[in-house]
Formats: structure tokens, C-alpha cells, sequence
């Protein structure tokens, strides 16, 4: 029996082991800790005993109980790796799509992943990044169950009839908006005159600008925008292009980083109606209507990731960091460190979503015709799924 487990458990380096008579106790004690290889630390230390026991003991009263106790320890180490088994078998498999590359906007889903919050929750979940496709679109057509999607987006989806939710705001203010190198001298709005904006071609950025420019009664003719596409601010700078539009805490930081000083517009400076939610968490209509409780669980296992980020940013850091190793560790500490207390920042709790943000930014859109049709803003999210509070 001995020599089958051997048999069982031995790499194919090891497979004479199982096959040579067992008859010293030098040769037992080498299969003894070829097995012992294969179990645990702990287990395998006491099985390793129990059955070097069995060997030496002469007497046949004390053989038996050597023998009793093995068998106990087999049978409790089978049960275990049966429990094990079945606890995988039980979790469900979900997947969640990111916006961009992995950045401490997502540090709460690798806390949650790390740290066993999806696993408390039932759930087995795969952080994918975007494809070709985008997060919004593998999220709408079901191939994922959840995305990292913004709230323009999800506004402008919905009066085409796409049945994106938002579940959770990511972070609870707008930290994006308009930056330059200091030595441009860009300090207003007013002064995008005569100047060029390098951007990604979206018809938004052209009314975001207009809108600001308005407050200083600034001319949009005269700011030449151009199409810069996938590069970044850095690269922009270098290449005649005097501004752009950006996230503070990734690109900001990194600025700081590099020594260069930045004048920075935010948008909610020049507009209450441009404080709107970026990023948010978002699933569809169908998921929320046929799996209630599986979104439910996913967002209390991502609430309590980013509760964990907003306390411990630099041990989430740390935690990101190991989940994509190609990032600039300082840069994901500084930025941690930045939006720790932006998460939640004035809200009752992480997540919490309002109607009059959804509203007042869908006007907007709408007085600056980059939205047409029907828009129910008490549609387009939810803050069931947050996890209920307890009152102090």
C-alpha cells in the first residue's frame, strides 16, 4: 500500500522508489520523505514522524498504535484535499474589464483579488484588460459581467438603448481636467486662445473647452485642436502641442515626479455640472435582473478593496504593484497616496452615487448638444448593491 502512494505522489524522476522492495529502514525513510514532499509543511513534518515511528518500533503493541494514528492522518488530509476541492468547485466564475491599463484607479479590484474579499463573497473573479472591443461593449453584450466604464459614457450609451448600470463610483469627484507645462503660461481658459489642445477626437472635448472658454468670454476659434491619439501628455509636450486633458492623479503625479511643474485647470473649477463620476463600476440590466446576488457580492468585495486602499494606500500599493509589475513603483505609491482620501471623499460611504450628478451632467450634455434623445438619469445607476451601512 505504502509503495502505491509512492506511486501516486512520485515525479517521473522518482520512479524507481515505488518499485524497490522496501526492506531497511534507510530506503523507507527515503520514501517516507518523497511523500512528505508532497504534503504540506506541517502535515508532512508529522506524517514524516508517525511512519518513521511505524519502522523503528519493535514492538508489536506499539506498531499498532503507530499504524492507528497513520491511518487517522491519511484520513484527515484526504478530507481536507476533498473540502479544498469542492470549496473551488462552489465559487462562481465572474469576469471584470478594465478601462485602460491597470492604474491605482483599479487598486481596490487587486485589493479584493489579493486579499480574498471576491473569494469571502463566492466568487472567482478574472481582471481582464480592455481589447479591441472596449470594457462597455464586452459589458452591454454580456461577454463580461462587469466593466470599468465613466459616467459620460454610460449617459450617452443609454439613449441609444444600451443597458449599461453604474453600480459604484470609483472615485467621488472629477480629478480630471486640463493641463500644461507651467512655462506655457496657461493659468485660464482665456488663454486657450492662439493656443493648440493635442486630444483624442471626441466631439465632448470640443464642448468641454467651448464651455470653459464661455466663462471667460474666450474665443474657441482661436484654439487649433488636433487629434494626438494614443500619445501621452509627455510626448504631447514635446511636440507643439500646448495642451491637454488629463487624470491629475496618474499623469499629475507623474509630472511631479519628473520635476515639472504644471498649471492645472480643473474642470469642477469652472463648472458644478462637470463634476460628474470618473471612473465608475458598471454591469447591465440583464445581470442586475437575473443575478441580483452576485452583483451584490462583487461590490461589497470591491467596497471593502478600496475602503482597505483608502487606509492602508501604501500596503495597496504594494498590492498593485505585484499585479503588474511593469508599472513605476514610486509613481503608484505617490498616486496612491494622492487619491486615498478621493475615493470616498465627501460621500456617506465608498461608491455612493447621486441623482443630481447624473442629472445636472446629462443637462449639460444636452445644452451642449452632445447628447440627443431620451436620458432617465434614475436609470442609468444604482446604489443597491453598496453594502447597507450599520448606524453608530
Amino acid at each position: 500500500m505504502l509503495a502505491e502512494i509512492v506511486s501516486d505522489r512520485c515525479s517521473p524522476f522518482e520512479p524507481d522508489l515505488a518499485r524497490t522492495s522496501v526492506g531497511n529502514i534507510e530506503f523507507k525513510t527515503k520514501i517516507l520523505i518523497v511523500i512528505t514532499k508532497r504534503l504540506g509543511t506541517f502535515l508532512g513534518a508529522f506524517f514524516l514522524f508517525v511512519s518513521y515511528g511505524i519502522i523503528v518500533e519493535e514492538d508489536l503493541e506499539m506498531k499498532k498504535w503507530w499504524i492507528l494514528l497513520l491511518a487517522m492522518l491519511v484520513l484527515v488530509a484526504g478530507c481536507s484535499q476533498k473540502d479544498s476541492k469542492q470549496e473551488g468547485d462552489t465559487l462562481q466564475k465572474v469576469s471584470v474589464v478594465l478601462d485602460w491599463t491597470p492604474n491605482t484607479n483599479h487598486t481596490g479590484l487587486y485589493v479584493a483579488q489579493k486579499l480574498g474579499y471576491f473569494k469571502e463573497q463566492g466568487l472567482d473573479v478574472e481582471i481582464l484588460s480592455p481589447g479591441d472591443a472596449g470594457a462597455d461593449q464586452l459589458v452591454a453584450s454580456g461577454k463580461a459581467e462587469f466593466g470599468v466604464s465613466y459616467q459620460e459614457a454610460i449617459t450617452q450609451a443609454r439613449v441609444q438603448d444600451v443597458p449599461l448600470v453604474s453600480i459604484a463610483a470609483v472615485i467621488q469627484h472629477n480629478t480630471s481636467g486640463f493641463a500644461s507645462i507651467a512655462s506655457k503660461g496657461i493659468t485660464s481658459p482665456k488663454d486657450f486662445e492662439g493656443k493648440t489642445y493635442g486630444g483624442w477626437g471626441a466631439p465632448l472635448e470640443q464642448a468641454v473647452l467651448q464651455s470653459l472658454m464661455q466663462t471667460e468670454n474666450a474665443d474657441i476659434n482661436k484654439l487649433d485642436i488636433v487629434n494626438a491619439g494614443d500619445l501621452d501628455f509627455f510626448t504631447m509636450m514635446k511636440q507643439d502641442i500646448d495642451f491637454a486633458w488629463i487624470y491629475y492623479a496618474w499623469t499629475g503625479i507623474e509630472a511631479e515626479l519628473r520635476g515639472e511643474k504644471l498649471n492645472m485647470l480643473y474642470l469642477t473649477d469652472y463648472s458644478e455640472q462637470l463634476d460628474y463620476y470618473t471612473p465608475v463600476l458598471a454591469t447591465n440590466e440583464k445581470m442586475i435582473a437575473d443575478h441580483p446576488d452576485t452583483v451584490k457580492a462583487f461590490v461589497a468585495a470591491v467596497a471593502k478593496g478600496y475602503e482597505y486602499a483608502m487606509v492602508n494606500p501604501s500596503e495597496a500599493a504594494a498590492i498593485l504593484l505585484e499585479a503588474a509589475p511593469d508599472l513605476d513603483k514610486e509613481l503608484v505609491h505617490k498616486s496612491q497616496e494622492w487619491l486615498a482620501n478621493k475615493y470616498q471623499d465627501d460621500a456617506a460611504q465608498w461608491g455612493e452615487q447621486k441623482l443630481a450628478v447624473w442629472e445636472n451632467y446629462a443637462k449639460w450634455m444636452q445644452d451642449n448638444q452632445v447628447l440627443e434623445g431620451n436620458f432617465n438619469a434614475s436609470e442609468a445607476f444604482t446604489n443597491d448593491f453598496l453594502p447597507t451601512k450599520e448606524t453608530k
